[in-house]
């Protein structure tokens, strides 16, 4: 019996001292609930600094980790694990996300510095009345070409890319949505279509498009293009806001006829462990101050319109990044295809990477 006794006791340490040292890993590695905030964010996507800055002044300690795109976003979140308590999807996964009740309204009266965001990017169809995100950036999709190689009157539409004289010579970005994307504009069709014939019809013209592919690249778009080995390539205007910096031979545009407008917002996932801390965040965010720093390091376009008045004139006045309500008018934002255009979008971006091949 006190054998028996003794082996309970035995095991019932183990268990404790497994417990508590479980509780302890959890607080060095920051994921310990009230005292920490964790966010997942895209890679590069705020300044070092501000977060540095959001731990001195609410005495949290900040869980940073990253994701590449939406869909690996919404998978690790949708499985568990992790309880982020702050994430920034896009437009069409912030109405994937409201679908499948993975997030938390949020509760406008905790917000602090909400009037700071300009009309325009509030309440939108993604998410009326802003119900469950607040807007973090936005900004287009376009092409960025070399003078070096191009003229300024060359690039000025979709159909431009398919020249002869590009040959072996544009970098595509690596997604479905924006390569399928920019081939239906250049018809005149939706980038939301669900019109098998104008898909059907996009594919096909983006296959004669390879000729003039010379790679399909996500992050290495901006070494490419500032070290010369590309005459043009399809990105986004965040990205080529930096690449713009790197090489004084670089224009960014916008075609004419249409391309995405896209909002990256701020939500609060239903997982989420420390709600107070969530708030905090994201009223750190609203301040001006604090989003006039983080454009100028990131380089999207600012939603805050008291942080772009904070911006330089340079800046806040360049018509690539902050373009007109007049072609503002031409953009289209990303909507949730549902799972079976997804697939088929996805299916298609494949078919015209293998026929590269």
């Amino acid at each position: 019996m006190r054998k028996l006794q003794s082996l309970f006791i035995g095991i019932l340490a183990i268990i404790l001292i497994l417990f508590f040292g479980v509780r302890q890993l959890e607080k060095a590695s920051g994921m310990a609930g009230a005292d920490t905030l964790t966010i997942y964010n895209w890679g590069d996507y705020i300044d070092p600094d501000l977060l540095r800055k959001f731990e001195q002044e609410s005495g949290y300690k900040v869980n940073y980790e990253t994701f590449d795109s939406n869909e690996a976003m919404f998978t690790k979140i949708q499985q568990g694990g992790t309880a982020y308590d702050i994430t920034i999807p896009s437009e069409y996964m912030i109405q994937k996300m409201m679908k499948e009740k993975m997030l938390l309204p949020i509760d406008h009266k905790k917000l602090k510095g909400l009037e700071n965001i300009d009309e325009r990017f509030l309440n939108l169809d993604f998410d009326p009345q802003n119900k469950y995100s607040i807007p973090y950036f936005w900004g287009t999709l376009g092409i960025i070409y070399n003078d070096k190689f191009i003229g300024e009157d060359q690039i000025k539409h979709w159909d431009d890319l398919w020249k002869p004289e590009l040959k072996d010579n544009v970098m595509l970005i690596d997604g479905a949505r924006e390569v399928l994307g920019l081939s239906l504009n250049s018809l005149g069709y939706s980038l939301n279509s669900k019109n098998n014939q104008e898909l059907r019809k996009a594919t096909d013209k983006l296959n004669k498009l390879t000729t003039n592919v010379k790679a399909i690249v996500a992050d290495e778009i901006k070494m490419y293009m500032i070290n010369e080995e590309s005459a043009a390539a399809v990105t986004f205007s965040g990205e080529a806001a930096e690449m713009l910096d790197g090489n004084e031979h670089l224009h960014y545009v916008i075609p004419s006829e249409g391309s995405n407008l896209w909002f990256d917002n701020i939500v609060i996932p239903k997982t989420a462990k420390n709600i107070k801390g969530s708030y905090e965040f994201i009223n750190f965010m609203l301040r001006a101050e604090n989003a006039a720093q983080n454009a100028e390091y990131i380089g999207y376009s600012t939603p805050n319109k008291a942080a772009k008045t904070l911006l330089p004139k340079e800046i806040s006045s360049d018509e690539q990044f902050y373009p007109s309500d007049e072609v503002i008018k031409h953009l289209e934002v990303y909507e949730d295809l549902g799972g079976k255009y997804l697939g088929i979008y996805n299916d298609l971006f494949l078919e015209f990477k293998m026929y590269r091949r």
